[in-house]
């Protein structure tokens, strides 16, 4: 999985809006000029490494219950990292050692799970290794070259996920590379999208599960009607005319699926789950699945003093019979605003960003056929005993994602990135790192995994928490 980076620099050459893809030669310093002092959007603050020894990250998370305010005249009882929602971000470097003492102060087990990231089975944070109530645990990996991307971390404890991430536990965790191609004076912005649901009091609402309510967040996932962006409702994010802005965005909700868009202006797709991209790709919109990731360039191209949205336009993941009222109802994210400072002056961006190596389907050894039913993996409900998938380090493999049922399930594989084969036959139209896929109700979506270390047991799992939690999760055995 190490990605080799093209090293040049060009023009980007494109048909379409050739001036739409350059950005302003800006200093460090500007990056925090007055034209931003206006934002709004919260930015989680970033873990202070304890460590004074080179290339060592040393941090201490602490999931504790406390309460806070998270929608306007009231308090929330939550879980929380560090005492904030979202948790503090980790930012990383390729080839950092990274040590995380986690304190788990709530009154249940809990883990944290390093979702996309690469490492040893035994540090992943899976449901196999629950951290008592009361208890600590050392997590302890290196972060390996090639990885640089965008990842979040989160509780993983078998039929508490859900509840533990709704009541507040998940962070953003970046992983940097040496060579990274985009110019590091451009605005680097993670957005964690999350929703949740509240009672008249601010209390969180989870209906009984016998209920009717209930029974809908089986059947469709949790989806709450206020949506969250860093913890906030609808902040302000500012931009200057012919800026561009690199934004990191995390779906964290437990089921709800974002199609992102800025009306009337054309989003630059770099990266989705593992990284950058080979290039840049032009985008209307963006669907992001729960628990998937994208890197997108947001580009200053309208006149100073504009106002716009970022908006999650209407899809349709749902089961006909319990399709809420609303889904066709476009939301509002978070407001973009235009400084009223005269436009700055353009420079090239790179056409390359980095090589990803072919996956060859020749090269593989095995297909696996993953049937989704509803609540259900090829027929099966999760066996904390059962082994379903057994294979060897250093085999490739082929995996068939068929939903067999009338809504989206968003697949995710633990500790190894894939590469999107095809989807209902037609080849996927560029190469990227993986580790969620989205599978549309009635379709088919394959993909192929390369098992280059790490021996041990590993989660494959639909990614709507309920229908993890309700056991639509599997064991991958690596030997």
């Amino acid at each position: 999985m190490i990605a080799i980076r093209l090293p040049l620099f060009a023009v980007l050459a494109w048909p379409l809006d050739l001036g739409s893809f350059v950005t302003q030669h800006q200093s460090t310093n500007f990056r925090a000029a007055a034209n931003r002092t206006a934002d709004t959007l919260s930015v989680p603050p970033l873990f202070v490494n304890q460590s004074s020894l080179p290339h060592t990250v040393e941090v201490t998370i602490t999931a504790a219950p406390t309460r806070l305010s998270l929608v306007p005249g009231s308090t929330t009882e939550v879980y929380a990292y560090n005492g904030r929602i979202p948790g503090p971000t980790l930012d990383v470097h390729e080839g950092d050692k990274l040590i995380v003492h986690f304190r788990n102060e709530l009154p249940e087990p809990s883990t944290i799970h390093w979702h996309g990231i690469h490492l040893p089975a035994s540090q992943d944070g899976s449901p196999l290794d629950p951290v008592a109530a009361g208890a600590t645990h050392d997590y302890v990996f290196t972060i390996k070259a090639g990885t640089s991307g965008t990842y979040w971390y989160h509780p993983h404890l078998h039929r508490r996920t859900g509840y533990q991430i709704a009541k507040g536990l998940f962070g953003a965790f970046v992983v940097r590379a040496p060579d990274d191609p985009l110019p590091a004076s451009l605005p680097d912005r993670v957005l964690i999208l999350t929703d949740n649901r509240f009672g008249p009091d601010g209390s969180l609402d989870f209906p009984d599960p016998r209920s009717i309510e209930g029974q809908i967040d089986e059947e469709n996932g949790r989806e709450g009607n206020v949506v969250f962006v860093n913890g906030q409702v609808m902040p302000k994010i500012t931009i200057r005319s012919g800026e561009v802005q690199r934004w990191r965005v995390i779906n964290a909700s437990a089921a709800r699926i974002y199609r992102l868009a800025i009306p009337g202006q054309t989003l630059l797709h770099v990266g989705d789950d593992g990284g950058l991209f080979e290039r840049p790709v032009e985008a209307k919109e963006i669907l992001l699945a729960n628990s998937e990731r994208v890197e997108l360039l947001v580009r200053g191209t309208a006149p100073p003093g504009t106002r716009t949205t970022l908006q999650t336009l209407p899809y349709d993941r749902y089961a006909p019979q319990t399709r809420p009222k609303d889904w066709n109802v476009t939301r509002d994210l978070l407001s973009l605003q235009y400084a009223d400072a005269k436009p700055v002056a353009p420079i090239a961006l790179p056409v390359g960003l980095r090589h990803i190596p072919v996956l060859d389907t020749a090269n593989a050894t095995a297909t696996r056929v993953m049937s989704l039913g509803q609540g259900f993996i090829n027929g099966r409900i999760m066996d904390m005993s059962r082994v379903d998938v057994s294979a060897r380090i250093g085999a490739t493999e082929i995996w068939q994602i068929e939903n067999l049922v009338g809504m989206d399930h968003p697949f995710h594989l633990h500790g190894f990135h894939f590469q999107v084969l095809d989807r209902n036959g037609v080849p996927e139209p560029y190469r990227s790192w993986k580790d969620v896929v989205n599978v549309p109700k009635h379709e088919t979506v394959r993909f192929i995994v390369h098992y280059e270390d790490f021996p041990g047991k590993w989660m494959f799992h639909c990614h709507i928490l309920d229908h993890e939690d309700m056991g639509m999760m599997g064991i991958l055995e690596l030997n």
